[in-house]
């Protein structure tokens, strides 16, 4: 129980926006549970991500140190043709780490019993507010913070009709040991971040930090991203298991048929650029997501707020979900911060910004999928220098952003927002 006073927060999912939240709160003073329903912590999840530099400023906002040193830097990105060839390639530095060296320093610096692993939260009584948990007990609080992903189950309650939108095509993700790659994808593929553009179809990839975190060069890794139209009865078949049960909407990697991805490996083979060819066929266990997007009307529901892919999610072309999760974090707390205590008038601002910023990120990975799925008969060097273009304009407007009061910065997005209100 919390000491008397002291205001009490309960984070529902403790992926790394639950955490960024827990962190931002306990700063303010408040006590802090984080309850995540799967049985441990959550390790190694997702491969490579994209950062931006308001995303190193929130780690040291909360007191994490996180730097350069911490990913793997790529200094141009390139388009390349079936053969290897450069269509055309475009100087822009970014920083590539991976999601497990975000994760682990959040989780790693709360204090024990903080976070509660397999404990779900099954419904919110608002009235409280109060989590009911899947074991009939019940938890109170002065502030509810659902955190627990895109199939969110507290926006399940609040917002049943925000249902997650599928776009009609998935990722296969790969990721392969840098030392288990030829000289040749080597040289070609490590400091670039590269594209490759089948008909229908967009690849990309990076290099990342290896599954131990590991940036010296040699000791790396290198991750492929590859977006392949799948109609709904395609996704069915690709996400049912060798005993013929359908997982839904995704499937757990192990999971996945044997016969599927051999068929993938062999496809990448044929229309892939070679080095990303061979990082594919050399990944043990590559898995796919199906590509989707959301928006909610709403984010606050009394002292029940949405944070993070509860709230929006924007496909991963933006390669802002994780940054998103934690300005939607600082923003919070910025918000009841400059309320001086007062959280009913800080969750109204805090649902105004987030809002507006989520509905931007949306529009914008939506923007950024054009060519996939539709064949719109522009040549490939014009399409290559297109989409170039377009990821690195996306990519230096989220790079623009700094922590302002409300966890945002610059007027860029906002104008984009405006245009496509």
């Amino acid at each position: 129980m919390p000491k008397a006073g002291v205001r009490r927060a309960l984070i529902v999912g403790g992926s790394v926006g639950g955490l960024f939240a827990a962190h931002t709160l306990r700063a303010l003073g408040w006590d802090v549970g984080v309850f995540e329903r799967n049985a441990e912590a959550l390790g190694d999840r997702g491969v490579g991500i994209g950062t931006h530099a308001v995303l190193f400023e929130a780690m040291r906002r909360i007191g994490l140190g996180f730097d350069a040193s911490m990913g793997v830097v790529t200094r141009s990105y390139v388009a390349l043709d079936r053969n290897g060839g450069a269509l055309c390639e475009m100087p822009q530095p970014r920083i590539m780490t991976a999601w497990s060296r975000l994760y682990a320093p959040l989780r790693d610096h709360l204090p024990a019993g903080v976070c509660r692993y397999g404990t779900a939260v099954e419904a919110i009584d608002p009235a409280g507010p109060a989590a009911i948990f899947t074991d009939g007990t019940r938890m109170g609080a002065d502030l509810i913070v659902a955190a627990d992903g895109f199939r969110s189950v507290v926006r399940e309650q609040f917002l049943p009709a925000a249902k997650p939108h599928y776009a009609g095509y998935i990722a296969w993700r790969a990721m392969a040991a840098e030392r288990d790659l030829a000289a040749a994808a080597r040289e070609g593929l490590f400091g670039r971040f590269a594209f490759c553009l089948p008909p229908r179809e967009m690849a990309l990839s990076y290099p990342v930090p290896a599954r131990a975190g590991d940036t010296r060069p040699g000791h790396r890794a290198y991750n492929v991203v590859w977006y392949r139209p799948a109609p709904p009865e395609l996704l069915s078949r690709l996400c049912t298991d060798a005993q013929g049960r359908n997982h839904g909407i995704s499937i757990p990697p192990p999971l996945i048929r044997p016969e599927v991805v051999a068929e993938m490996k062999k496809d990448a083979g044929a229309v892939l650029t070679p080095a990303m060819a061979e990082t594919v066929a050399k990944t043990e266990q590559p898995f796919f997501q199906a590509i989707y997007d959301l928006s909610s009307s709403c984010l606050v529901f009394g002292r029940v707020v949405l944070l993070g892919d509860a709230a929006f999610v924007a496909r991963p072309h933006v390669g802002g979900g994780v940054t998103k999760a934690a300005l939607d974090a600082i923003g919070l707390a910025d918000a009841i911060a400059a309320a001086e205590g007062d959280v009913d008038a800080a969750l109204v601002r805090y649902d105004r910004e987030r809002r507006k910023f989520g509905n931007w990120l949306v529009a914008n990975g939506r923007s950024l999928a054009g060519g996939i799925g539709t064949d719109d008969g522009v040549d490939p060097a014009t399409r290559a220098e297109r989409v170039l273009r377009e990821h690195m304009e996306s990519a230096l407007t989220m790079g623009a952003l700094t922590l302002g009061g409300d966890g945002t910065a610059t007027a860029q997005w906002e104008r984009d927002a405006q245009e496509n209100a």
